[in-house]
């Protein structure tokens, strides 16, 4: 077989359903914000910038992971700042051969200027909108839509979830809790994912990615999470290929996935992309979709994912359209919706590649 190189995989079309809006900026804008808003950053030349953020993140915390925010979301406090953030994000998306897209984001995190809830997703909705109307204008058309992500350590999960009911028609696709796992359970959350099924609203939780069994277990459970964000830690309820009742049930009822290889690795839930649990996950059939988590603090996007994860496991076309197949049946816009994209987008793009 031939090997396939990033570049192939760029030109092939690709489903993202976890990436995070403060997680993806291009280092040059945080620059030329920052010297607007008069924030200091560690690096002002964007190249060293961007190196640093990467080397900031690949500690194998978590934690330390989440501290390298403090910079993007420093320059993501104004209409402006928000709007170029999405608009960028759209368009560096579409040239990464990325049809489909939901990206979060948490708009209590962008309010220390004064701006409103409501104001910030106003802003961000706009970006996206002129970026995708960029993107299709070059021949790159994306759709995207965002999730509207509440802080687990925090206590406005319910605002935040009424929030992303209340946008649900204008761009809003879904619900998401995010944060350190340890010490914040899903459950604290539970008066918000209550009202989001009484709303017949999706929702996904990060869970299984610091902590284990427990904190998936409470996700769908407790919660009734539609995916889980990362859910890398149900390898703990596998033991070869025998699945314990966990497992089963979650390959059973074919929850999705949400695996981010290269930030897995750096967080320390994976060991290297070689040896991180994709590979079982996929032979044994679960519901697996790749996605990038953050692009800026990777140093990543969706080809490279799928480039590392085509040369650690000699996967060919075939496995890349699967993992992409099940993004977008795994997305949260109306089942025709996703049919049109698989059926008119997907399939015949694969198609030629597997020829």
């Amino acid at each position: 077989m031939v090997a396939i190189t990033h570049a192939d995989i760029v030109n092939a079309p690709k489903a993202l359903l976890h990436d995070h809006l403060d997680g993806g900026l291009r280092p040059a804008t945080i620059v030329e914000l920052a010297a607007g808003i008069g924030h200091d950053l560690p690096e002002t030349d964007p190249a060293r910038l961007g190196d640093w953020f990467v080397a900031a993140a690949d500690s194998g915390s978590l934690e330390r992971y989440l501290e390298t925010f403090a910079h993007t979301v420093a320059v993501m406090q104004t209409e402006e700042g928000l709007h170029r953030v999405a608009r960028e994000c759209a368009l560096d998306l579409a040239a990464d051969g990325v049809v489909y897209a939901e990206i979060r984001y948490a708009p209590e995190q962008h309010l220390e200027r004064g701006l409103s809830l409501d104001a910030v997703v106003d802003a961000v909705h706009s970006g996206f909108r002129d970026g995708c109307a960029e993107a299709a204008a070059q021949g790159q058309r994306i759709r995207i839509g965002t999730l509207l992500t509440a802080m687990r350590h925090a206590a406005r999960s319910q605002e935040i979830a009424e929030l992303a009911v209340r946008y649900r028609d204008t761009g809003v696709v879904g619900f998401d809790i995010a944060g350190a796992e340890a010490g914040f359970p899903p459950t604290r959350h539970l008066d918000a994912f209550e009202y989001l099924q009484r709303e017949n609203f999706h929702f996904t939780i990060h869970a299984g990615e610091a902590f284990g069994l427990p904190s998936i277990w409470q996700a769908i459970q407790w919660c009734g999470a539609d995916r889980l964000g990362h859910g890398v830690r149900i390898v703990d309820d596998i033991t070869g290929s025998s699945l314990g009742r966990l497992a089963s049930y979650v390959r059973d009822k074919r929850i999705p996935l949400e695996l981010c290889p290269s930030s897995n690795v750096q967080t320390g839930a994976a060991p290297s992309i070689a040896e991180h649990p994709i590979g079982l996950l996929h032979d044994l059939r679960f519901r697996v979709t790749v996605n990038t988590d953050n692009r800026l603090m990777s140093g990543t996007s969706m080809s490279r994912e799928m480039a590392l994860l085509a040369e650690a496991f000699g996967w060919g076309w075939s496995e890349l359209q699967w993992f992409t197949i099940n993004a977008m049946k795994s997305a949260f816009i109306p089942y025709d919706e996703r049919l049109a994209i698989i059926n008119d987008v997907i399939k015949p793009a694969y198609a030629k590649l597997l020829t």
